[in-house]
């Protein structure tokens, strides 16, 4: 029961009214707790252009001038829909400079039911001129070093942040990740990521971010979704993330028909 109600709360968090006044870099107890993303450093301005905070609370990242990747546990159904607001162009979320567009449809995973196929589309009421990210499509990135980055909490059950953090999250093997989650794990629809001490993670109101990583390019590819886990950064209980490659042809489908 435990287990089922942490992985419930994903790393979704509905941002209220006071959760960008009351934010802080700063423990908010006596322990000293890692910064957000759980054990990252902040990110540069312009570092990561493609990334986008979404007003409900969740990360996303920009795959096309009007079109956002995120989690489909983070919107409700597909159709018209303009109550999403999207931030982009910034790190510091109370930044003059934001780009702030508004959300005209949103397309969540055909067949989604809460476990796996954790991915969705939101359309833009107009483009947005930055970089944009490719996704990976064949499972040739689906190992090494990745990245993370988001504005989630800086601890387990913690405030949203105002600064985009980034932190680095080794692979981890179908067999390790299930040795930790059992069955709950989709190996064909979701990638591990973490370190079997823990201390660096995602965390809640990070969900719908990227997970990526260099490709032989050198160019930034996504190869996740931040999707579950239990709790953030625990010893043994590494991230859950959609694999991006296996529903990356259904993905560029569905965004150019949006």
């Amino acid at each position: 029961m435990k287990n089922t109600l942490l992985r419930a709360l994903k790393r979704f968090a509905v941002v209220g009214a006071v959760a960008l006044a009351a934010v802080s870099l700063q423990p908010s107890s006596a322990s000293a707790a890692p910064a957000p993303v759980v054990g990252g450093t902040r990110a540069a301005q312009g570092e990561f252009p493609w990334m986008v905070r979404l007003s409900m609370g969740c990360g996303g990242s920009l795959i096309a001038p009007q079109i956002v990747l995120t989690a489909a546990h983070c919107v409700n159904g597909s159709g018209n829909n303009t109550s999403i607001t999207a931030t982009a162009g910034v790190v510091d979320l109370r930044s003059g400079s934001a780009i702030k567009v508004r959300s005209t449809k949103v397309l969540q995973a055909p067949g989604y039911n809460g476990q796996g196929k954790d991915w969705a589309l939101i359309k833009l009421a107009r483009p947005i001129d930055l970089p944009t990210l490719d996704i990976a499509t064949t499972t040739a990135y689906n190992t090494g070093t990745f990245t993370v980055a988001g504005w989630g909490a800086n601890r387990e059950g913690g405030s949203q942040q105002r600064y985009l953090l980034k932190a680095q999250v080794p692979f981890v093997s179908d067999a390790s990740c299930r040795a930790s989650y059992g069955n709950e794990l989709i190996p064909a629809e979701e990638i591990c990521a973490g370190y079997t001490a823990g201390g660096v993670d995602t965390c809640q109101g990070d969900s719908g971010g990227p997970m990526f990583r260099r490709d032989n390019n050198g160019a930034w590819i996504q190869v996740g979704i931040v999707s579950w886990g239990y709790g953030c950064a625990r010893p043994n209980y590494p991230g859950v993330y959609t694999e991006v490659s296996t529903f990356a042809s259904t993905i560029k489908s569905a965004a150019a028909n949006l």
